[in-house]
Formats: structure tokens, C-alpha cells, sequence
């Protein structure tokens, strides 16, 4: 491992009885980088910062995180990194200032110093007129920034965030995008995990996409989105009985498959904004009404569609093991 990357995963498998939540992930995320680890829920992406953060054993395979190994060397992983949850993990009888100074207990840091720091972050997360409130009167937004902030107490150089905004308004999940951002401006290396596609398309440089425990593409956005062409015609019927005759008359001018989603349709296509014309008179030919006809740019939600036939935040079960019936799933919450 060199000195550039932060964290590396080798083939990594986990199992919770006959279900294999990772099934041989390979994943690499340089120091100063945000990756974002995309997919639904059940893909593996929790089980996988576990691992990496030392909170679970794999059952095959090797990480490293900053250079130490994560069976081998837990105790100096744990010392390089910071990890936020699904759920803000504060108490909620305790302020925001002794939240964070608790942290710091935990982390055995010097009381004058989690002070000191514990003001740098309450301010930096603009929490500081709510500093001495009990965390259960903060808003949701308020508790996800404090949880993020007690990640950070001791100034790790490794932040894994697992779906951080799950559960947030809008406001409040750019208001948190603005904090990633401020980090990585700083130099912290990012891991996130989420089944948000725009919130990987802002703040990821390079993306990991998994399903069924296994990475299934890997790039950056505008690599990920030329995978499927570049243009793409989308469609919006009127009557759900139209969609097929839509996916035809689509297919006819497109440069491959249309993909279908309730009521609306979309190919990719070549040529720009001349293809309209020839997909209104191939939609006319076949009797389509339509509510909606637009050219755009292909989104990683049409990247997911193509490369797993489902949304990205759809809830999918765990891929069974060959020769086995499906199990339960089992220790794996996104």
C-alpha cells in the first residue's frame, strides 16, 4: 500500500449465515478524496464501513486503512479515523457541548484541548446558540451535524460517513453537503456511502457502484454516465398501456435499449436536438400520447437503471448463494 492511498479493500466477503453480504469487494480511495459508495439498500454498503472501521470481521479478504490492517491493527485504525452512522449517535439528554466533550473522554484527548475544540466545532456547525441545550430539543438537522461533529473531536484524517443524510429535509442535507465539502477542502479523505444519486453526483470525485454485495461499475460521474451514451430522448404517456409501443418507437431512433419506468421511457440517442423529430413522428406512427418529450444529459439514476434494471433506492434482497435457497437477511441495514 502507498502512501497516496488511504483506504484499500481486497476482495472483501462477509457472511451472515447462507447470506453473502459481500461477495469479493475491491475498493480504493485516495488520501484528499471523497468516494462515494453507491447503491440500494441491502447492496452491502453499511457492512462494508463496518468492516473498514473495524466494527465487524470479514469472513474473507484484507483492508487496510492508513496503512494499518483492519483485523491485525483495529487500535490504530480506530486512532485515524472518524465514522458517522445512519442515526445520529448522541444522547440526547446530554447538551451538544457535553456530547462532544464525552467524545473526547473517549478518546482519552486532554481536557483543556476538548474544549478548546469542542467551541471550534459547536461554531464551525453553527450549534453554538444551542450548545448548552439538551440534544433531544435539536431538529433533525441539528443532531446530524453534532453527530458529525463528534466524529471529528479528535481530528481524524479518514472520515467513513454512512449515508448521512439519510432522513433530512433538502435544506438541511445541502447544508450538510456544504460541511463534506468544507472538510475535504481541508484535506480529510471521505468515504461515503449512499443511495442518494445526487448527493454522490456533488460531492464524490470517484464512485464505487455496488449490488448484491458485488461493485458492478466504477469512475467518476461523467465516466459512469458516457457508459450509457450520451444523450438520452425520455418520454412521459398518458396511458399506461402505451409504454411498450413508447419503448418501440424509441427503440427505433435510439442507439440502444429504452429503459422503462412506470409511465416514462428513455434511449439513448445521437444526433442532438434534430432526434426529436424523429422520435415525435415514431411515437405518432405507433399512436402515442404523450404529456412530456425531452432531450438530456443521462443522470446516474439512468447509469443504476441500466446496470441493475432497479432505482437506486430501491430496497433489493441480498443475492442468494449458489445451490442454496435465500435466506434471511441479516446483519445489513443498507
Amino acid at each position: 500500500m502507498t502512501s497516496d492511498i488511504a483506504v484499500q479493500a481486497e476482495g472483501l466477503v462477509k457472511e451472515f449465515g447462507e447470506v453473502k453480504a459481500l461477495d469479493g469487494i475491491d475498493l480504493t480511495v485516495n488520501r484528499g478524496q471523497v468516494v462515494g459508495l453507491l447503491g440500494p439498500n441491502g447492496a452491502g454498503k453499511t457492512t462494508t464501513v463496518r468492516i473498514l472501521s473495524t466494527l465487524l470481521q470479514p469472513t474473507s479478504g484484507r483492508a487496510t486503512v492508513a496503512g494499518f490492517d483492519v483485523v491485525k491493527q483495529p487500535d490504530e485504525v480506530r486512532r485515524v479515523i472518524g465514522l458517522t452512522g445512519q442515526y445520529a449517535a448522541v444522547d440526547e439528554y446530554l447538551t451538544g457541548r457535553e456530547n462532544l466533550r464525552m467524545f473526547g473522554d473517549l478518546y482519552h484527548l486532554a481536557p483543556s484541548y476538548v474544549k478548546e475544540r469542542s467551541a471550534e466545532l459547536l461554531d464551525w456547525f453553527d450549534l453554538t446558540d444551542a450548545a448548552d441545550r439538551p440534544a433531544k430539543t435539536y431538529s433533525g438537522g441539528m443532531r446530524r451535524r453534532l453527530d458529525l461533529a463528534a466524529s471529528l473531536v479528535a481530528q481524524p484524517s479518514i472520515l467513513f460517513l454512512d449515508e448521512p443524510t439519510t432522513g433530512l429535509d433538502p435544506r438541511s442535507r445541502l447544508g450538510l453537503w456544504g460541511v463534506i465539502e468544507n472538510l475535504v477542502a481541508q484535506g480529510t479523505t471521505v468515504l461515503l456511502t449512499t443511495q442518494y444519486l445526487e448527493e454522490a453526483d456533488q460531492l464524490a470525485e470517484d464512485i464505487v457502484v455496488i449490488d448484491h454485495g458485488r461493485v458492478i461499475a466504477h469512475g467518476t460521474s461523467e465516466q459512469l454516465k458516457d457508459q450509457i451514451g450520451g444523450d438520452r430522448v425520455e418520454v412521459t404517456v398518458v396511458d399506461p398501456a402505451a409504454v411498450g409501443r413508447a419503448a418501440d418507437a424509441l427503440r427505433s431512433v435510439s442507439s440502444g435499449d429504452p429503459l422503462v419506468e412506470e409511465l416514462r421511457v428513455s434511449a439513448p440517442v445521437s444526433g442532438g436536438s434534430t432526434i426529436l423529430v424523429d422520435a415525435i413522428r415514431a411515437l405518432d406512427l405507433q399512436g402515442v400520447e404523450v404529456t412530456d418529450l425531452q432531450l438530456r444529459r443521462p443522470t446516474l439514476d439512468d447509469v443504476f437503471m441500466s446496470l441493475t434494471g432497479h432505482a437506486a433506492e430501491d430496497e433489493v434482497a441480498p443475492a442468494p448463494k449458489k445451490g442454496r435457497r435465500r435466506g434471511k437477511r441479516g446483519g445489513e441495514a443498507a
